[in-house]
């Protein structure tokens, strides 16, 4: 974690296994001087993932543990733990990673793993948000960065950012409105939990820094008479 005495960065680990569009998102913030934290590895389980070139190209080390050279999941696992922590990793940020890792490897990491999901939890927890969304005739949706927990999307909530649903949307066009939503929060959120600006205290999120209140967001607009 960061260490603002001695001006040490926060070291981050990104797992990917596609493109990791967010994962880019992070690494362009990570680029001002001024940011907290380092991409310090970024770890695909798949060894095509589209997000590895540019990794590379933006000069940060790359590991490929692919998940199915393992008899079972604890290996795998095992594997990913060993890698992070030879690289001396001080946060762990999921990025469209695609394996749901197991018990011991979530309390290893607890409280030090961050995720993405492209709803408002609580809602539409697992596959197909967005699908889910507008079958729910839902009028706002978004996206979440939390700690991550064993049970799938589970975790305190760090931050979240809400998107207006349109008349005409598909699960394309909202997704995609969603991912710019992403591509903005993440780096707030790994912001925050690398300047300690936020804490776990039970299983709720204490946050230090001063947020002034927001104008709401309404799904339909409302206009105003005046």
């Amino acid at each position: 974690m960061t260490n603002s005495l001695n001006g040490q960065k926060t070291r981050v680990g990104i797992l990917i296994s596609g493109r990791g569009s967010n994962m880019q998102a992070l690494i362009e913030a990570a680029k001002n001087p001024d940011y907290p934290a380092e991409i310090a590895l970024v770890i695909s389980n798949r060894p095509k993932a589209k997000g590895i070139e540019f990794a590379k190209e933006n000069n940060i080390p790359v590991k490929i543990i692919n998940h199915k050279s393992f008899d079972s999941r604890d290996e795998f696992d095992q594997k990913l733990h060993q890698a992070l922590t030879e690289a001396k990793i001080d946060l762990v940020c999921n990025a469209g990673f695609k394996r749901l890792l197991g018990k011991d490897f979530v309390e290893k990491w607890r409280n030090k793993q961050l995720n993405i999901h492209p709803s408002l939890l609580p809602a539409f927890k697992g596959l197909n948000t967005h699908e889910r969304a507008l079958e729910t005739d839902v009028k706002i949706a978004g996206c979440t960065v939390h700690f991550v927990r064993f049970e799938m999307d589970e975790g305190p909530i760090i931050a979240q950012a809400a998107v207006p649903v349109l008349q005409d949307d598909t699960a394309e066009t909202l997704g995609a409105r969603v991912l710019k939503a992403e591509h903005l929060i993440y780096p707030e959120a790994l912001k925050k939990v690398a300047n300690g600006l936020v804490k776990v205290v039970g299983e709720r999120l204490v946050d230090k820094s001063h947020c002034q209140e927001q104008p709401a967001l309404y799904a339909p607009a409302i206009k105003s008479d005046q």
